[in-house]
């Protein structure tokens, strides 16, 4: 799991520990260092930092890119929402300053989305990609102890809470990295048990 945020790498070992691999977090490894986020793009940013674990690991890397995208705020924070409001926020101070960014918007104008892309990079070569989203409302305050990030702001209507008031189980179900990654594990089985003797005979990518 290329990713050196532990509560990230949490969810993503959890949503994918039954597959047929030894599952492991590059947040464990002594020295893990990733570069910069640097592309304009989720994609991009997803494959520069699982292309990176894959070349320093030799093993198979996946990296996910998340955001979330505010539609009073023209779609920002976008891919830049871990750094959002500038170098050394925590998620607290990064919460705050989204809530003065759209201090006066009212409730029906405050929708929103959570973004993710999640890239697999095979030493060999091999690279997929693939994209989900989930829609919601940003609060004029936090709600939750749960989830990290903006979770305590984001609003799930379907459910009636917001993602840092849901369980472990019901944010994988319904998260945007939730069903990203049930289409990664798709291709994980299909496309990449070749590691353990199978076949990617009729392996096609979800994109």
């Amino acid at each position: 799991m290329a990713t050196l945020n532990r509560a990230k790498a949490r969810e993503l070992v959890a949503l994918l520990a039954d597959l047929p691999f030894e599952v492991r977090a590059l947040a464990d490894a002594p020295g893990a260092a990733l570069p910069p986020e640097t592309e304009p793009t989720y994609r991009g940013n997803a494959l520069l930092k699982a292309r990176a674990a894959a070349r320093a690991t030799g093993a198979l890397a996946l990296a996910d890119d998340s955001g979330l995208e505010v539609d009073a705020l023209g779609g920002a924070p976008g891919p830049g929402s871990a750094r959002f409001g500038g170098p050394g926020l925590d998620d607290a101070a990064r919460c705050a300053r989204l809530l003065e960014a759209l201090r006066g918007v009212p409730a029906e104008r405050r929708t929103a989305r959570f973004r993710c892309v999640v890239a697999i990079v095979d030493p060999g070569g091999r690279e997929d990609v693939v994209e989900r989203a989930v829609e919601g409302v940003i609060l004029s305050a936090p709600r939750g102890a749960g989830g990290f990030g903006y979770d305590p702001l984001f609003f799930y209507p379907p459910l009636g809470r917001t993602f840092a008031e849901l369980t472990a189980e019901e944010k994988a179900r319904v998260s945007h990295r939730g069903r990203a990654l049930a289409a990664a594990r798709r291709l994980l089985v299909e496309c990449y048990t070749h590691a353990a003797g199978g076949s990617t005979s009729g392996c096609g990518a979800d994109r």
